[in-house]
Parts: structure tokens; sequence; C-alpha cells
């Protein structure tokens, strides 16, 4: 059934680029509660929540094209910046939190890495499809 679906490479860039825009809007409040020393704020954890299943999404999508035999070429890549920030957060969920804005540090952390890790992964993308 899964074998009968074709998704088109440019599911996968559009979903890539809406990624990158909620990664750093989720860097954006992270950093800023941080800063203030604030707890996460609903709002705050709705954009994080959001950014986690457009990760695993993004990440189903390329395991999906690598299946087609898209990118074989970017395997490696695809693998680490998909699937660490996804590891990231989830070693960050069994850290035990000491109060409520260490939590929020070590959030605002995760969050920066994981851009950084949707960022090297977007721009190696693009120099592959552009190359």
């Amino acid at each position: 059934m899964i074998d009968r679906i074709v998704v088109p490479p440019s599911v996968h860039i559009a979903a890539g680029g809406v990624l990158f825009l909620v990664a750093a809007v989720a860097l954006v409040l992270t950093a800023l509660e941080a800063r203030r020393r604030h707890p996460l704020s609903r709002t705050t954890v709705a954009v994080l929540a959001v950014l986690q299943l457009l990760l695993l999404v993004q990440t189903l999508i390329g395991i999906k094209l690598l299946d087609q035999g898209h990118g074989v070429g970017q395997l490696y890549i695809h693998y680490v910046g998909g699937f660490a920030p996804i590891g990231f957060y989830l070693a960050l969920a069994w850290l035990p939190a000491r109060d409520q804005v260490w939590r929020t540090y070590a959030t605002a952390a995760v969050t920066a890495l994981t851009f950084v890790f949707v960022l090297l992964t977007l721009a190696v993308g693009s120099m592959y499809v552009n190359g």
C-alpha cells in the first residue's frame, strides 16, 4: 500500500521551508523566555510541539523519497539532520528538570541546536538540488 504512494520532491522542499520558519520562530521564543528567566509559555510549548511534529513528518518524507530513489547522494546528511534534532528533544524530555527556568535554558539550547541542524540540512539539500 505505502509503496504505491509517490511523493514528489517538491513536497520535501516545501516542508523543509516551513520547518525552517517554525524552527526560527521556536528559537526566538525560547531565547526570549530564557533571557527573561521565564518558564516556557503555552504558546512556546505549542510552537515546540509543532516543530517536533514537523521534524518527524519531514524525516518520514525524506525516508520515503530515499525509498523512491531520490537523494541517495545526501543519505547521511539527511539522516543526521533529520534524526539528531528528534534525539535532542528526546534527551531533553528524559533529563530531570531542576526548576522551570533551568528547563527553559535547556530547551533554548536544544532549540538552537535544532535550528543549526535544520539550517545545515536545508543548505546541503539546496546545494545538491541547485547543483
